[in-house]
């Protein structure tokens, strides 16, 4: 049996707080993920992101962090479906434990609808309806856009219209698609990825003028605001152009 010294101790222990991570390790976090598009800076995130969590697994600064990698990686890997849903699984599930961490806090629900959305993109919307996963993507996004609609420039909001947008028909709503890409451009008129989904909504809805307006606005846009993150919008916004041009003709 424990003598009382050392249940004294026990008790000491389980009643103190776990250390967080300090403001200077999130601090260099945030800057190594604002140069994401460098592979060297990934890997020294994830490195570092690991040593903390390792320490701190269920602290919530750090597990919506490793979540916002984990997508960002996902959402590059459209080429690739095994490994685009590996990290959506990985993102979703790291997300789901940060809500559990914060219920009330907006980044753990918007990773976590993006992470399952990864994953439905991976496995195919029609299989992924057929898992019911639509159900938890939208109780996550939902509550995100509940929380803070324009977080991060208006992403909960981009992520609902391209739902609307990847639906198979009849569940397809082009036009709240669009609407909602809309009320993000009026907050946030430089978001490169909003006028990129804009165009390719415009396009399959029949209109490739206004699609053709909306894919230079982003192809004219400046990168500043997120150089990582608009260049990845602007490589699709190359890729849309061309064929809205076919269309015109």
């Amino acid at each position: 049996m424990p003598s009382p010294r050392l249940l004294s101790v026990l008790a000491l222990m389980m009643a103190s707080p776990s250390l967080a991570a300090t403001p200077e390790e999130l601090s260099v976090l945030d800057a190594q993920y604002k140069r994401r598009d460098d592979a060297v800076a990934v890997k020294e995130q994830e490195e570092s992101l690991k040593k903390a969590l390792t320490a701190e697994p269920q602290d919530y600064e750090l597990l919506w962090r490793k979540a916002r990698l984990l997508q960002w990686q996902a959402d590059g890997a459209g080429d690739n479906p095994k490994l685009k849903k590996s990290l959506g699984k990985q993102a979703w599930d790291v997300a789901d434990q940060a809500i559990k961490a914060a219920p009330e806090r907006v980044e753990g629900h918007y990773y976590g609808a993006a992470g399952v959305g990864a994953y439905s993109q991976a496995v195919g919307i029609m299989k992924a309806l057929g898992e019911g996963l639509e159900g938890k993507f939208n109780e996550r996004l939902d509550k995100a856009i509940k929380l803070d609609a324009q977080y991060e420039r208006g992403a909960p909001l981009i992520a609902k219209g391209r739902y609307y947008f990847e639906l198979p028909w009849p569940k397809r709503d082009l036009k709240k698609s669009a609407q909602l890409y809309d009320k993000v451009l009026a907050a946030h008129p430089g978001n490169l990825r909003a006028w990129t989904y804009l165009a390719e909504t415009r396009l399959k809805d029949g209109d490739a003028k206004a699609a053709l307006e909306a894919v230079d606005k982003a192809l004219a846009g400046s990168t500043a605001y997120d150089p990582p993150e608009a260049q990845r919008a602007l490589a699709e916004a190359r890729k849309l152009k061309p064929t809205i041009e076919a269309e015109l003709k």
